[in-house]
């Protein structure tokens, strides 16, 4: 039963998730705001609902493992999984400007949630303090965008599609009545989620910060998931790359933020977040920076690199909690092996695109 709720919860919060971005995405250009704009604030915002919706209600419920597993996870998720799956699909050209200064905020924010929580909490001072680096990051995009290249605003416009000519009454109507009830279907949806999600953790015996991690944090991002791997289909790559980049940038200053403003307490932010799933949210932040950079393209072995990373965080949290000694032991390979390996390779690649920009100048 508690699967089938975390399913049904979970369908609900997909679909109020998509009927909240195409009432808001309508409603936007229906009042001339640009594509590219709407892209990266209505499309990247709403995909990221789910996240909001599940987060704060659970700090108000008093479970804040769940409401901080769930943004730590999405962001490595978005990152490793979404961005991975969509450069194995088709390698993503990552042309645009903005995403030069959206990669080093996501990197700060990253470390900023680190430093904000080393004493155990997320205060409200701390997430008024995330919500208004929200306002002001929004106010830059949207001052920004139409600065953009031409081509990268025309992919926003096909993929959203072209502003109504003339909005009628009906269709303004209709477009906040989809609004409503996405709203509502994400209420709705997230309570059944958060509930199922826990009983199903007491039932494995795992961490409720476990299953915020994994099971929460990949089921509140399949609308990432979703667009991006749909826009890497297609061939929209900077709308793939940017709705990652803007999701997570959201999820820390929007979700994290609103969820620890509006807790009585805040939100705390458990020890074990601290020693290992915020360092590895920052290390994917930190991976995004010489990835873009080499060609400002992810390559196909780069997805694959990404994949193989998540899967391998996912194995490390199932052995940390089944098998501690296996998990110690793999999670020392990883750190004097693979993952040394990994950034040697990269290194190589900015040398030698370092190298490859000074001859062409």
């Amino acid at each position: 039963m508690s699967l089938l709720l975390l399913l049904a919860g979970l369908v609900l919060l997909t679909v109020g998730a998509e009927l909240l971005v195409r009432g808001a995405s309508a409603l936007a250009l229906a009042m001339r705001v640009s594509p590219l704009v709407v892209g990266l604030t209505v499309v990247a915002y709403g995909t990221s609902a789910p996240e909001m919706v599940v987060s704060v209600q659970s700090s108000l419920q008093g479970q804040a493992d769940i409401a901080v597993g769930n943004v730590v996870g999405s962001n490595i998720f978005n990152v490793l999984f979404i961005l991975g799956m969509s450069a194995v699909i088709t390698p993503l050209v990552v042309a645009q400007q903005l995403v030069r200064f959206d990669v080093p905020l996501m990197i700060g924010l990253s470390i900023l949630v680190a430093v904000l929580g080393w004493d155990g909490v997320l205060g409200r001072l701390d997430g008024l303090v995330f919500v208004a680096g929200l306002i002001a990051y929004t106010l830059w995009v949207v001052r920004l965008g139409p600065k953009e290249p031409p081509e990268v605003e025309a992919e926003y416009a096909e993929a959203l599609g072209p502003a109504p000519a003339a909005a009628s009454l009906v269709r303004l109507l209709w477009n906040i009545v989809q609004v409503a009830a996405g709203l509502g279907l994400l209420v709705g949806g997230s309570r059944l989620f958060i509930g199922a999600a826990v009983e199903i953790a007491r039932a494995l015996g795992v961490s409720e910060l476990v299953i915020g991690l994994t099971l929460v944090a990949a089921g509140t991002s399949l609308p990432e998931v979703a667009t991006s791997v749909l826009a890497a289909i297609k061939g929209e790559r900077d709308i793939a790359v940017g709705n990652v980049v803007g999701s997570n940038l959201f999820n820390i200053l929007g979700v994290l933020g609103v969820s620890a403003a509006v807790a009585p307490q805040g939100v705390a932010v458990s020890q074990a977040v601290l020693n290992f799933d915020i360092p590895v949210m920052i290390a994917t932040a930190v991976a995004c920076l010489p990835v873009f950079f080499t060609g400002h393209c992810i390559d196909r072995w780069e997805g694959l690199v990404f994949l193989g990373y998540y899967a391998a965080y996912v194995v490390y949290l199932v052995l940390a909690v089944s098998a501690p000694a296996t998990g110690s032991s793999f999670a020392l390979w990883m750190g004097l092996f693979v993952i040394p390996l990994t950034v040697l390779t990269l290194l190589i690649g900015v040398v030698r695109q370092v190298r490859s920009s000074s001859a062409a100048g």
